[in-house]
């Protein structure tokens, strides 16, 4: 229905509902007789009618309650309804009074707010109640339905299955630790006990699914939710929260990874961000990778004046355009298909945007892959960056951000050695630039590529074995959008030459990893996938660091980003990547070693050389 057609037929309905309190309150003061002496009080009754009609239906409108959606009415929208007649109703009076129209006994104000604010909070009460009636007898029919939770966010999914037929989930009852909360109803659904309930109500009440509407829930509460789940046949979901609802987005989730490893959100600084970002050209590499394609995203969001998209895989880079220009549709967008080795190339790119401010998150990252190819690693992660940082210095950059990772900590694989030069290359180029830059550090994430969650994914999809490289093998880890968020964070805090270090949380073991995500595909660990423990991998730690006992770490302003205190001053790096890489376009295997341990000499490549000898041996094969 049209809004102003609906507006206008509930004002009618409303000056119906008035009139009819009105005649009534006077037929209840008169006991019925309306003749005779008090005939005067009905003319003077029809006399203020209007009046009354037109106050209401004004305070009505002031009040926004011909804006509210009464099919979902509560006592919120009553009190609105109350203050509104009431209002009206008490101006009335003074009209009346002060402006000596005709009156009536005193009674019957008080009998006619009364009827007034009966007769319209009833009706949309009314009208509440029966079309919840009408969609729980439609509902009927639907899968039984067990809430975790009966706060705010259980309240929403409770009231979001009744109103939305189409789920097919009929709420049969909430599970709630609170001993407060046992034996009340939420919407008239109850309360049916607590967690160690589950597989006893389950069984009982013939439940199929299970939602978990813990908004606020940590990862360890929701692995315990988890375990005693799995005791049952029901499928279990998630209901992140009330941002679903208001995107208009009722999406019950299954249970993924992140929601394990659930973390405090993180918290922004809109004011520091939108200041060095909002009205900005604003160029990152990598644009189509895990990292590259998440801060476009969130970039975006943060109005900048252009986006512009660099990056070598073609397919990549039309997937992050095409994404952004439908979701950002007036956002000006440049993807440009650029290696950044290419010099030459990359200049121009810089040249015609002139960007204000750089994300570097281009990289060759896969640890093994390196280790066989270091080569390709100094190319692209050193002379790269290189590449990146001079141009951002020619071209007057505000700001320069390197995507650095844990690795970069006294390295034992050849990715984390480029990744500490490129560490390098950024102090080094601040010293003597106008540039600010600066880098952040973090561990692995989520569903990033060459990670390790999609490997395990395809492998238990093939049925196993999941393979792990040791037991006791840790990492930190955390989701793409939580790092991004902190790094474009970090951005806002840059003075220059800092390196910033991300609160990553307690290390997560990998076969606990796997364990998670073998359960959270409804099979069971060693049963119906074996997990087998392959060895540590060339270049490879088993512990991974954010910082080294060197390295002093002073708190910022944001409680989940270090910097380095004491940060490694550096010089004479780029002179000798000119030297040794820039200039050599033949480096083979073992040459890229000996280069790498003269930038960092304490750089162990014993594994690195393994790798370089399996290849050589596999060659002679």
């Amino acid at each position: 229905m049209n809004q102003t057609i609906r507006i206008i037929a509930l004002m009618c309905i409303d000056a119906i509902f008035i009139t009819l309190a009105l005649i009534l309150s006077l037929v209840l003061r008169f006991e019925g007789d309306l003749s005779g002496q008090y005939v005067q009080y009905v003319n003077n009754a029809i006399y203020l009618l209007p009046y009354y009609i037109i106050l209401t239906l004004l305070f009505m409108h002031i009040f926004r309650l011909y804006n509210r959606m009464w099919q979902y009415a509560s006592i919120g929208e009553l009190y609105g309804i109350l203050k509104a007649t009431t209002t009206s109703s008490v101006i009335m009076v003074l009209c009346i009074y002060t402006l000596h129209l005709p009156h009536l006994p005193r009674s019957v104000y008080v009998l006619t707010w009364l009827l007034i604010s009966g007769f319209i909070g009833g009706s949309r009460l009314g009208w509440r109640i029966l079309r919840d009636y009408i969609i729980n007898q439609k509902n009927s029919q639907g899968k039984n339905t067990l809430i975790i939770g009966a706060g705010d966010g259980g309240a929403m999914v409770v009231r979001e299955l009744l109103n939305n037929k189409s789920l097919n989930l009929t709420p049969v009852g909430f599970i709630d630790d609170s001993h407060y909360k046992q034996n009340l109803t939420v919407y008239d659904v109850p309360v049916l006990g607590r967690r160690q309930d589950i597989p006893t109500i389950v069984k009982e009440y013939q439940v199929e699914e299970i939602i978990i509407a813990i908004p606020s829930a940590s990862g360890r509460t929701i692995r315990e939710i988890m375990d005693i789940c799995r005791q049952t046949q029901a499928r279990v979901r998630i209901f992140q929260g009330a941002n679903e609802l208001l995107a208009d987005k009722y999406d019950f989730r299954e249970i993924q990874l992140e929601d394990l490893l659930r973390r405090e959100p993180v918290q922004l600084n809109l004011n520091k961000i939108s200041g060095y970002i909002q009205d900005k050209t604003i160029l990152v590499s990598g644009a189509g990778g895990s990292i590259g394609s998440e801060l476009c995203r969130q970039i975006s969001r943060f109005s900048p004046e252009a986006l512009v998209l660099v990056e070598y895989s073609e397919n990549n880079l039309f997937q992050i355009e095409l994404e952004l220009r439908e979701v950002f549709p007036d956002l000006t967008i440049h993807p440009e298909l650029v290696d950044i080795k290419d010099r030459d190339r990359l200049q121009k790119v810089f040249k015609q945007y002139q960007p204000q401010v750089v994300f570097h998150a281009a990289a060759f990252k896969h640890v093994p892959m390196m280790e066989r190819h270091p080569h390709s690693a100094l190319r692209n992660n050193v002379v790269g960056t290189k590449n990146l940082a001079e141009l951002s210095d020619q071209y007057r950059v505000e700001t320069f951000i390197f995507i650095s990772t844990d690795k970069a900590v006294q390295p034992t694989s050849v990715m984390g050695a480029t990744k500490r030069i490129g560490e390098m290359i950024i102090q080094e180029m601040n010293q003597k630039s106008h540039t600010k830059f600066a880098a952040v550090r973090f561990g692995n994430v989520l569903g990033s590529s060459g990670s390790v969650i999609p490997i395990f994914e395809k492998q238990i999809k093939k049925g196993g074995p999941v393979t792990v490289t040791d037991a006791e093998m840790t990492r930190y880890f955390m989701t793409i959008p939580e790092a991004v968020q902190l790094v474009i964070q970090a951005g806002a805090m840059a003075q220059g030459g800092e390196i910033f270090v991300l609160d990553m949380g307690e290390p997560v073991k990998i076969i606990d990893l796997a364990t998670d995500l073998i359960r959270l595909h409804g099979l069971e660990p060693d049963k119906d996938i074996k997990i087998e423990i392959t060895g540590i991998r060339p270049g490879e730690k088993l512990y991974e660091e954010l910082f080294t006992a060197d390295e002093k770490m002073a708190t910022t302003y944001h409680d989940r980003i270090l910097v380095l205190e004491n940060g490694h001053q550096t010089q004479n790096v780029l002179e000798l990547i000119n030297k040794l890489i820039v200039h050599n376009d033949f480096l083979d295997s073992a040459d890229a070693i000996d280069i790498i341990k003269k930038f960092l000499p304490q750089f162990q490549a014993d594994n690195s050389v393994s790798a370089i000898q399996e290849i050589a041996a596999t060659s002679v094969k």
